[in-house]
């Protein structure tokens, strides 16, 4: 920790946590009660899919939110989640020319027994290098500018811990094992730690260039995906349409095994297995059966390797209540698989698992840092902390948009919006503050009937522009939960894909993945009480207490930020209608 000035007695101290990683960064800022006042990943405002290379304190936003949740403040506290120091290997990679552009053109560096070729693995050592060199200055800017005087503490944490700092704190469990699977962090690519009492313990981690992300980003680029642009989530869809490959699995086994809380390689084989994998390369476009055999195999086996480490943690006797976190953690058919495929009795997954929840993540650590002796009630993370469009914004398209629009405050809009659904049409939903993490979660969201199969297919072919096997969906009314899905289990940031029953798929095609499963958002009233009353309404109208729900955005793009962005992608679509507050939009061929 390294303190610019003294810390002043009674201070409002406000707590500001940035993710300083070069792939979605993110800025939190948590106020001196330890409440959230905000968390964002960069983004959303920029409009450029993980933000690359960005920093998340921008010189334009960060102010206005500044201003807007500070302007009282006495202090700053500035967490960043990466430590200061460098480990050895960078800075030996970048003393011998390895992570410069020359370095990485020529694939230079020793080839490590790792999945990535060294040019991806040194340019992203080099890209978190240069997010870290130039850390903090804008907000350094903008707090000499608009808070001159006020004190400045600069603290950086461990990048794990702060990963298990937003899991456990985020979480309703008073004690858990917390286990943070990821690509790499300082040292590794996994910790373990023991969470009770309101702090958090080491009790593995594993050094070295083994890891299940980088596993899964090769899994993804032999899917012929790009992993840079996040695509994982693509090899997961995909998975499902493939059988298993008896050699493949057999290969990949030979390359990575569980020891303990450890990753092991198989060295001797490693590079051959490497070769033979490389072979079964495929696009989807291309060798769709292969591709899909590829993904269903590599999810097995990354499912397979997953539940045996947790076993293993498990065995540790930390908790019965799993915490889990780390980009590894977005993985919702392998979350799904979890309560059944190990020991542990519960578990959470909170809605920002990968690193732009670690600017939070940081922010919680410095504030409970700073309140060694208060408890903390355990409870539900909220995800809706992100911007909100403002109500002018909204009126001024109402006024010069140029399409049919109504206002209808409360109830009047939700049952408007229902009809509409109804009836069978695409709608966007635009509410309040959005959501902190990849996922929509009835904020953000674009939302059909799913009774109709027809109506995935052409949100995919219409609105989102994206591949036909590309899953919805579900959300559902959590009181009909257990009569939906096999061993049902709440998914409040729908973290994790269950099994619909039987007798239900047929009702709701549009939301049922071709192997009967469905990543479900649980709704309740006390969590989204608008987005609970449009489902009631629709429940009524349809009989079934299930939406089909999706990210607002087409492919490529993170989720709309502003009603510009929301108002390019309903007027750029097949999207029939949107709701921005209390006003409805329209097009003119949407009306009876």
């Amino acid at each position: 920790m390294r303190n610019l000035t003294m810390r002043p007695s009674k201070a409002r101290t406000y707590y500001l946590g940035l993710c300083l990683t070069y792939h979605d960064p993110a800025l939190a800022i948590v106020g001196p009660d330890g409440g959230i006042l905000f968390a964002e990943a960069a983004e959303r405002r920029l409009q450029s899919k993980r933000a690359l290379n960005a920093p998340p304190d921008d010189l334009f936003q960060t102010p206005a939110l500044l201003q807007a949740h500070c302007a009282d403040a006495d202090e700053f506290v500035i967490a960043c989640n990466w430590q200061e120091p460098r480990p050895l290997h960078e800075h030996l990679a970048r003393w011998a020319g390895w992570l410069s552009p020359e370095g990485i053109l020529a694939n230079a560096g020793r080839r490590l027994h790792a999945w990535l070729e060294p040019y991806q693995l040194y340019h992203m050592q080099a890209a978190q290098h240069h997010a870290l060199k130039s850390r903090l200055l804008n907000l350094a800017r903008s707090l000499r500018r608009d808070f001159p005087g006020v004190p400045v503490r600069i603290r950086a944490y461990d990048h794990h811990l702060s990963h298990a700092a937003l899991a456990c704190y985020g979480s309703p469990f008073e004690t858990a094992a917390c286990a943070v699977i990821d690509s790499y962090g300082e040292t590794g690519s996994m910790a373990f730690f023991d969470y009770r009492d309101g702090r958090l313990r080491p009790v593995a981690k594993l050094d070295g260039p083994q890891s299940l992300g980088f596993y899964y980003m090769k899994l993804t680029e032999l899917c012929g995906f790009d992993w840079l642009g996040g695509e994982e989530w693509k090899v997961m869809g995909l998975a499902s349409y493939g059988r298993a490959d008896a050699e493949v699995m057999g290969w990949l086994r030979d390359m990575m095994q569980v020891d303990g809380l450890r990753l092991k390689t198989g060295h001797a084989v490693f590079f051959d297995r490497l070769q033979r994998l490389e072979s079964r390369r495929r696009h989807p476009e291309q060798a769709p059966e292969s591709a899909a055999d590829l993904a269903h195999t590599g999810q097995l086996f990354f499912a397979e390797t997953v539940n045996r480490l947790l076993t293993n943690f498990h065995a540790r006797g930390c908790s019965g209540h799993l915490a889990l976190a780390g980009g590894c953690a977005l993985n919702s058919v392998c979350n799904g698989q979890i309560p059944r495929g190990t020991p542990f009795r519960a578990l959470y997954v909170p809605p920002a698992p990968a690193d732009d929840g670690t600017a939070l993540g940081a922010a919680w650590l410095a504030f409970r840092e700073d309140h060694p002796g208060q408890s903390f009630e355990p409870g539900h993370l909220s995800p809706y902390l992100g911007s909100e469009i403002a109500a002018a914004d909204i009126e001024r398209f109402a006024r010069y948009a140029g399409v049919p629009v109504r206002h209808l405050p409360g109830d009047a809009l939700i049952g408007a919006a229902a009809e509409l659904l109804a009836q069978g049409k695409i709608l966007g939903w635009l509410q309040g503050k959005a959501e902190f993490g990849p996922r929509s979660l009835g904020n953000r969201s674009i939302l059909a009937d799913p009774r109709h199969a027809e109506t995935g297919e052409r949100i995919n072919r219409e609105v989102k522009f994206r591949e036909r096997f590309r899953p919805y969906a579900p959300a559902i009314l959590h009181e009909y939960g257990p009569d939906w899905f096999e061993a049902y289990q709440e998914s409040r940031y729908m973290e994790r894909t269950l099994r619909f029953r039987p007798e239900a798929r047929e009702r709701v095609p549009a939301v049922v993945h071709v192997d009967g499963t469905g990543r479900l958002q649980t709704v309740k009233q006390s969590w989204n009480p608008r987005f609970h009353a449009l489902l009631e309404a629709f429940h009524r109208l349809s009989g079934v207490p299930v939406l089909l729900n999706t990210s607002f955005n087409v492919m490529g793009k993170p989720m709309v930020h502003s009603m510009e962005d929301a108002f390019a992608v309903f007027l750029g679509s097949g999207m029939d209608a949107l709701v921005a507050g209390d006003h409805l939009f329209t097009k003119p061929e949407t009306l009876p």
